[in-house]
Formats: C-alpha cells, sequence, structure tokens
C-alpha cells in the first residue's frame, strides 16, 4: 500500500465517502485517510508527512471557522486545502480562499462538480463554484489576505500563543499549558505583535478572531 497522499476531515460519514469516490476517479491508486475531529486531522497530517492535499470540513470539532485553515497553513504550508462546507455563503467562500484555501466545494455538489473541483486544484489553479453573489470588496479581501501572510510568518510556536492569547490567557497562564519560561511566552508576544503589525495583545487577539465566523470581538475588547 502507498503511502497516503489525500486527507478527509468531516465529521459527516456520508460525505466522506462522496468525497472519497470523488478523489478516487480524480486520483486513480491514491490511498485517503480519513478524521472525524480537526485535532484527529492534525495527529494524521503529523504521523504522515506524504500528504499533500487536505479537504477541510469549514463546520467540524476542533475547528472554528477558519482557524483550522490557517493553522494547516502556518505548520504544514505545502499542504493543499481545500475547504468543503453546507454553508455556500460568497462571502463565506471568498473569505476561505483570501485566507489561503485552493478551493471551496459546496456539501451540495454532485460528483461531477466535485470532480472538477479537484482536476482544477491539481492543475495549480483556484476554485470556487459559479455563484451570483460572490463579487466581494477588493479592500475586505486584501486584509484578508494580508492576514492570512501575517499568520503564515509566525512560527508554530508562536501561532500556538497567538491562540492562546486570542482565548483571553495571560502570558503566566500560557507559560503553564506550553511548559515553557514566561519569559520566553513574552518574547513571543513582541515577535507575534511586530509580525501582526499591531501594538498590544487585545488587537493581536481581535485580528486572530478575524479567522472565526462570527469573531468575539466584544469579549476579547472588555
Amino acid at each position: 500500500m502507498t503511502a497516503a497522499k489525500v486527507a478527509i476531515a468531516d465529521d459527516h460519514p456520508l460525505f466522506r465517502t462522496a468525497l472519497k469516490h470523488a478523489i478516487a476517479e480524480c486520483l486513480a491508486g491514491e490511498t485517503t485517510v480519513e478524521a472525524e475531529s480537526f485535532g484527529e486531522l492534525l495527529t494524521i497530517v503529523e504521523q504522515t508527512p506524504s500528504i499533500e492535499v487536505v479537504f477541510l470540513d469549514l463546520h467540524m470539532p476542533g475547528n472554528d471557522g477558519f482557524s483550522g485553515l490557517a493553522q494547516l497553513r502556518n505548520h504544514y504550508p505545502d499542504i493543499v486545502v481545500i475547504m468543503v462546507s453546507s454553508d455556500d455563503h460568497a462571502m463565506t467562500m471568498q473569505k476561505a480562499i483570501s485566507f489561503g484555501a485552493a478551493a471551496f466545494i459546496p456539501k451540495s455538489a454532485d460528483l461531477s462538480v466535485i470532480a472538477e473541483a479537484i482536476n482544477t486544484v491539481l492543475q495549480g489553479e483556484v476554485w470556487l463554484p459559479e455563484h451570483d453573489g460572490m463579487a466581494q470588496s477588493q479592500e475586505v479581501m486584501s486584509e484578508h489576505m494580508q492576514l492570512s501572510e501575517q499568520l503564515s510568518q509566525l512560527t508554530p510556536q508562536q501561532y500556538v500563543v497567538l491562540q492562546l492569547i486570542a482565548d483571553g490567557q495571560l502570558n503566566k497562564q500560557i507559560a503553564y499549558d506550553l511548559d515553557i519560561k514566561e519569559t520566553t511566552v513574552k518574547k513571543h508576544v513582541s515577535a507575534i505583535l511586530q509580525k501582526l503589525q499591531v501594538n498590544n495583545r487585545t488587537l493581536a487577539g481581535l485580528k486572530y478572531q478575524q479567522l472565526m465566523l462570527t469573531p468575539a470581538s466584544q469579549d476579547l475588547a472588555s
């Protein structure tokens, strides 16, 4: 058996089965692995360095909005991520592309459309379904793309520290959770602020919250 090159992260077995059929048509002979949560996906990716493509459900345990997409791009920049979801709002789909997804496949798509999306991505292109309301402010798209680039510049540990900052944790708590010195956390925070081009941790947390479908800005600002 060859090493797996494709991972499907989705908590709905029927859709995973549909994706496997489409993948088999486009990538004959490839082994596909499956995950029911984002945490399980991270374990699989870490243990399977041959994985090149990940199908990631927008709504699944452990994945809040586009946080999973951003984390994969930060930790495993060579992996191509294709978002899948029943949420096919134009803004959601364009936001996925702005944050670095190679495609966004609605779960309502039939097998031929899924195959079209996969083939397009395999040719190195970005794929989105046709949608009447797809036009989005260029300014908004640019902001999301800039944030995606900034997040990709963080080291994996800095990314984790940013996640904990966004959760409202203080340096002492972060140091305890990550089993590192508080002075190390402070260095990470300084680097994060510089890379995100903000001057305090609240603004850094708010930037991270942009990855969520419903940013909790009021919680961080309070």
